[in-house]
């Protein structure tokens, strides 16, 4: 399995934006939210190509991982994969990467998930627990943890 991650560039912004909205579809439509529109305004926002890495695979753009490292706790604030390509473990092996980082700087990470979607199991399962919640996602943790 060839997995990268590329810087993102400006010009990524179209391809990142409609793998996205592939990503978060179901759950956004689950809960009578889905705006095409809204999710390209949302997303132009956030868009940070200095923080954004495209995740491919055999040479196709298959995610996104965006981290905030300027603060502590660092902000996870993307990690999108496209459909076909999760279930596989890359977004397990990718968490895990971050997380080992996070613990040698020894930096708490968050997360939100949109509630209601499979990504609330997912950060469970790699030792995040629920600080809080919005109207529309759940605010997660995950402490560094001391390396022996």
């Amino acid at each position: 399995m060839q997995l990268q991650l590329l810087p993102a560039q400006d010009s990524d912004f179209e391809t990142l934006l409609a793998l996205r909205i592939r990503a978060l579809r179901p759950s956004l439509e689950a809960l009578g939210r889905f705006d095409p529109q809204r999710a390209r305004e949302r997303f132009r926002q956030a868009f940070s190509p200095a923080r954004t890495l495209r995740i491919e695979l055999e040479g196709s753009c298959i995610g996104l991982i965006t981290v905030d490292r300027s603060q502590d706790p660092w902000a996870l604030e993307q990690l999108y994969l496209d459909p076909s390509a999760q279930g596989c473990g890359i977004g397990s092996h990718l968490l895990r990467q971050l997380l080992q980082e996070a613990d040698q700087a020894q930096v708490t990470v968050r997360v939100d998930a949109l509630r209601g979607s499979d990504a609330n199991r997912f950060y469970r399962q790699h030792g995040f627990e629920q600080i809080g919640e919005g109207e529309w996602d759940i605010h997660y943790q995950r402490p560094f943890r001391l390396l022996h």
